[in-house]
């Protein structure tokens, strides 16, 4: 039983699948040529990320294929409605990479907070020549501490993004449309815990009162979540940060925004455009930048590759 892992896969995926006897091919194969290549060598199994979509074309034309995998959360390049109509399987992996969205964000926070997305980009250049500038340009650097925290979906990753706000001492508003109440267990290094419930709130109160505004959305199917009339609402002075898709927030409105003032700084790890964002985007002294890289940390890729080959095995039945 043939496997195409055709945006990569963790070694411990691939080992875990190779133990129930299946042939994992981790080759990339060009969107144009996936039909046939899937046909070619009857695929049954095709594992994506981000980058492959999963069309309509490709369900009608590879009838050897049983599984649709995406290691990651969100699924909007995978016709997911129509390839269950069809009888395949469509699987995800919710929850493996949780934790390393979340930490993400917080290294966008720390740098904008800390002018480290523009600091890293000058002292290499005349870190020399300008030091007593730069130390005075970058002083008025602020705390998280004790700060105000939006989070705008309170799924999996945001739940975790709560969790780490509150360990840093930060309180935790959320909005979100489909959970009224989450409990955020905050653990210790003694086994001790704490049990902390976030009642959720309409959005335009989060963005209202919020000093950071962290998005955890789907993508956006009819416009954009936070454009012109949503930054008008924020604090001046707000940050905010896009680990989730991009289009979520409308990137125009948002460099008016930090030129005006309005906004301190931003963290964009996704974009309209990817994979070619704007040169205005990725020149801004005020965004720290990474590209579309939430979930990619070596832990997260290893909870990724061993939870779809238990997924894969489990609905094959293979023990």
């Amino acid at each position: 039983m043939k496997v195409l892992a055709n945006d990569g896969l963790d070694q411990s995926g691939i080992d875990a699948l190779t133990e129930k006897g299946f042939e994992v091919i981790t080759t990339k194969v060009p969107q144009e040529f996936l039909v046939d290549y899937i046909n070619e060598h009857k695929i049954r199994t095709l594992l994506v990320r981000s980058a492959t979509q999963v069309r309509k074309d490709i369900i009608d034309g590879c009838p050897s294929i049983d599984i649709i995998g995406r290691g990651g959360v969100g699924m909007d390049n995978i016709d997911v409605d129509y390839a269950r109509e069809k009888g395949i399987h469509v699987i995800n992996t919710p929850s493996a990479s949780s934790e390393s969205v979340a930490e993400l964000v917080f290294a966008h926070l720390f740098s904008g907070a800390r002018f480290l997305q523009d600091s890293n980009r000058r002292m290499p250049v005349v870190g020399d020549t300008e030091f007593a500038g730069l130390k005075k340009a970058y002083a008025a650097g602020i705390e998280l501490r004790g700060k105000t925290i939006g989070i705008v979906g309170m799924g999996r990753i945001g739940q975790e993004v709560a969790r780490i706000a509150l360990g840093l001492g930060m309180r935790v508003v959320a909005a979100d449309n489909n959970v009224g109440r989450a409990s955020i267990k905050v653990k210790f290094y003694n086994n001790q815990f704490i049990n902390v419930d976030i009642e959720t709130e309409p959005l335009q109160d989060v963005l209202k009162h919020s000093d950071f505004i962290t998005l955890h959305v789907p993508a956006q199917k009819d416009g954009y979540m936070i454009g012109k009339n949503e930054f008008e609402i924020m604090k001046d002075g707000v940050a905010i940060v896009n680990c989730s898709r991009g289009g979520v927030i409308d990137e125009a409105a948002l460099i008016e925004a930090l030129d005006s003032g309005k906004v301190r700084f931003a963290g964009l790890d996704v974009f309209i455009n990817e994979p070619t964002p704007s040169k205005e985007i990725l020149t801004h002294s005020k965004i720290s930048l990474t590209p579309h890289t939430g979930a990619s940390t070596l832990e997260a890729q290893d909870r990724i590759g061993l939870s779809l080959a238990e997924q894969i095995s489990s609905i094959l039945q293979i023990q």
